[in-house]
């Protein structure tokens, strides 16, 4: 599942992994993406280079490698704006690649509330149109995207979508999951998922008011052309409640 920032990422991968055949994993670029850029500005950076494995080649082999833990499901929670330029994306071609998109004025109006000045690549979105035109090139089909807001306003209808996209049975289990840090958080989770650790379930959607100053028009106008073009593509939610 590849995201950009600020969206409902962490709550996805709770779903997941309240299955009983499923081992989820937390960011595992970011590490290596940490330590590439040599960004010092995120918080706890510095325990997330010495905890995580940081070596592109050893995370890739582990992330294409056999499914952990004996389980038959292994769900990747990705930031896309970790890859990085230049870094090799043919492995993703061993996977199942799925986008989570949000609605680019909602996204930008949270992550200025965290990094001041965004850049485009800071989105994720050139990256997930990337691996999206990547997707349609070697199989003739568009990745399962998803939509935030279509999964918050009805989460039930959205996954069984998305499962029976990638052939898997639905669980009811994957509506709710257990309060509290998990396991499989990464050391930054305590810096991040407040609200996540105090949530059991999705939550509802709730429109984010506000406008952007004018020197972001230009970004969100970047923004909105690339998230309009995997929109296009987007699992429609197949219930009244949407």
């Amino acid at each position: 599942m590849w995201s950009g920032p600020r969206n409902i990422s962490t709550a996805l991968m709770r779903s997941w992994g309240a299955r009983q055949d499923t081992v989820v994993c937390d960011e595992p670029l970011y590490a290596y993406y940490l330590l590439q850029t040599g960004i010092t500005h995120h918080p706890g950076w510095q325990e997330v280079v010495e905890v995580h494995e940081g070596q592109l080649p050893e995370v890739l082999a582990w992330l294409t490698g056999p499914t952990p833990a004996g389980k038959s499901i292994f769900y990747q929670k990705h930031m896309a704006h970790h890859l990085l330029p230049g870094m090799p994306v043919e492995w993703t071609d061993q996977l199942t690649n799925l986008l989570l998109i949000r609605d680019p004025r909602e996204m930008l109006l949270s992550l200025t509330k965290v990094f001041e000045s965004p850049s485009l690549e800071e989105t994720g979105l050139p990256q997930q149109l990337l691996l999206f035109q990547r997707e349609l090139d070697r199989t003739g089909h568009p990745p399962v995207v998803i939509d935030s807001r279509d999964l918050l306003q009805n989460p039930e209808a959205m996954l069984r979508q998305v499962c029976e996209r990638v052939g898997v049975p639905f669980d009811p289990a994957m509506l709710s999951w257990r309060p509290g840090p998990h396991d499989t958080d990464g050391v930054w989770a305590k810096h991040w998922y407040d609200n996540v650790w105090k949530s059991t379930g999705f939550d509802t959607h709730r429109p984010r008011e506000g406008d952007l100053p004018a020197e972001m028009q230009d970004l969100l106008k970047q923004c909105q052309e690339i998230y309009d073009q995997l929109a296009a593509a987007k699992l429609t939610c197949p219930t009244a409640g949407c």
